[in-house]
């Protein structure tokens, strides 16, 4: 019996001569909550397709639950729950019947099929909207519903492509509280992935970011906070036409700046508090308009930003920050 839940060994996945995925080895742990991180294009969905069984791999393995997914693929999607990142529930149907489909597919016995669709609306708060019209339903209860779908068949691994996108804080909250209920109460493997850092930050156990199909960092938030050697961040928020000026200053005090869409960062170092007083001066001499300046310690956010080189990209996979950056390096 593997104490792994998902392992891949030196994964690969070529499209002509693109390198989507590029030797990529994961081990996660039975009980894990794992976040995969990267920007658009990095690689993670194809690695999620693979795990999935949607994409054959160009060389390499993949095991979910022990199960080879190449050689059983049958067998290894009987052992794992998906919610993709469109949330796809039937509006014309409850909720309660949207979960009774759901069953019926995964042919759970009739005996059993009504006591887990009211553990599934128990789990996921909608026990007292079981009759109501899922196109009724907010953008959180609808999601919280995929999820309860997701669960219907107790897979012992879970799937969820950026699970929270578009919800408001109050229903990301109750996502990320479902998905600790999950993980500790019914000990299921959570893989997900997401666009909000500060979600893998407060869910997983473990992160992997992956870029340009490569993994290039790999531990516990605390420890890609230690890998970065980063004991101070400082930063000053503008209007997008001030941000190169802004970057300039960093750059005549001494601070190596990353210019993002709203702000731009640099690393503090030792001296951070004599840095941001000659920061402050520089820009008060120079009469940049700026909205705040502050310093904090490294975040997911900060790991993601020096390992990868951007924020994470908007949908279009061009970097939120491309414009002011660009223009900042070829001075």
């Amino acid at each position: 019996m593997t104490e792994y839940a998902i392992e891949t060994e030196n994964l690969v996945k070529r499209f002509a001569n693109l390198t989507a995925v590029n030797d990529v080895s994961l081990k996660i742990k039975k009980g894990e909550i794992f976040g995969l991180l990267g920007p658009n294009g990095a690689g993670k969905s194809t690695t999620i397709n693979m795990l999935l069984g949607l994409l054959s791999p160009t060389s390499g393995r993949v095991l979910v639950n022990g199960i080879d997914v190449h050689k059983e693929p049958a067998r290894a999607k009987e052992s794992v729950g998906v919610v993709t990142q469109e949330t796809v529930v039937e509006p014309e149907l409850t909720a309660e019947q949207n979960l009774m489909i759901f069953g019926r597919l995964y042919h759970i016995p009739k005996d059993e099929l009504q006591g887990r669709i009211n553990f599934a609306l128990d789990l996921s708060d909608l026990k007292e909207f079981r009759n109501s019209y899922a196109g009724t339903f907010s953008g959180g209860m609808k999601r919280r519903l995929e999820t309860a779908k997701a669960l219907m068949h107790s897979p012992p691994v879970i799937l969820l492509d950026e699970p929270t996108t578009g919800l408001d804080i109050q229903n990301r909250t109750k996502i990320w509280n479902l998905l600790r209920e999950i993980n500790s109460k019914q000990n299921v493997t959570i893989l997900l992935t997401t666009q909000y850092l500060e979600e893998a930050d407060q869910l997983c156990n473990r992160i992997g970011i992956i870029d340009h199909g490569k993994m290039i960092a790999l531990g516990t938030p605390a420890e890609l906070r230690q890998k970065i050697g980063m004991s101070t961040v400082i930063e000053v928020s503008a209007d997008k036409e001030e941000l190169v000026k802004v970057g300039q200053i960093f750059k005549k005090v001494g601070l190596e700046p990353t210019v993002l869409s709203n702000k731009v960062s640099a690393p503090g170092g030792e001296s951070a508090v004599l840095k941001v007083e000659k920061l402050v001066s520089a820009l008060t001499a120079s009469k940049v308009k700026i909205h705040n300046i502050a310093m904090h310690e490294p975040t997911i956010d900060d790991v993601f930003l020096k390992l990868t080189g951007s924020e994470v990209r908007d949908s279009t996979g061009e970097m939120t920050g491309a414009g002011p950056a660009a223009l900042l390096r070829g001075r």
